[in-house]
């Protein structure tokens, strides 16, 4: 399958006229199984979310977890209180919902799925995020799309990172 099947089979919104809506592509150059190793852990976003300081847990690790997230400095926030909707090892999705916390992003939520490909002659993985969320007063459609994109982009560039990093060291 290729990204337009993917997002069209497990990236599905239904924004109303107050919302956006959007989806982010990334190619890492790392297998499947490590870049998962990651984004599965809802309870350690810290590990690839640059802007998150620390994340503490309401409950275990299932579908209805809360997690308190504390953000760094430099964003218009300082937490965000965030529930688990979807975890599915097997197909490799992870849904969240943002339930609080002291930012404009209301009825924000978002799927990523990771999917195994080829980049270069090596196994890779293709990142696909995406998200709904209410556009605030005084903002336009475009411009709270261009701020979350910003966001999640930051992020998965932070993932690819790391995951790659983690790839050339399994391979030693």
């Amino acid at each position: 399958m290729d990204a337009a099947q993917y997002i069209r089979r497990h990236h599905r919104h239904n924004p109303s006229r107050q919302q956006c809506a959007s989806v982010v592509v990334k190619h890492i150059k790392a297998p499947v199984d490590i870049v998962w190793s990651l984004v599965r852990r809802f309870d350690q976003p810290q590990n690839y979310k640059p802007f998150v300081s620390r994340c503490t847990m309401r409950g275990g690790l299932s579908i209805g977890s809360v997690r308190e997230v504390d953000v760094k400095s430099g964003l218009p926030a300082t937490t965000s209180t965030e529930r688990l909707e979807l975890l599915d090892d097997t197909e490799h999705i992870l849904g969240i919902k943002i339930v609080g916390g002291d930012h404009r992003l209301k009825n924000y939520s978002s799927i990523l799925t990771v999917h195994p490909e080829v980049i270069e002659g090596r196994s890779g993985t293709l990142v696909i995020e995406s998200f709904v969320v209410d556009i605030p007063n005084g903002n336009t459609q475009d411009e709270t799309c261009y701020f979350v994109k910003a966001l999640i982009n930051c992020n998965l560039k932070s993932l690819s990172d790391i995951s790659e990093r983690m790839a050339v060291q399994n391979q030693m």
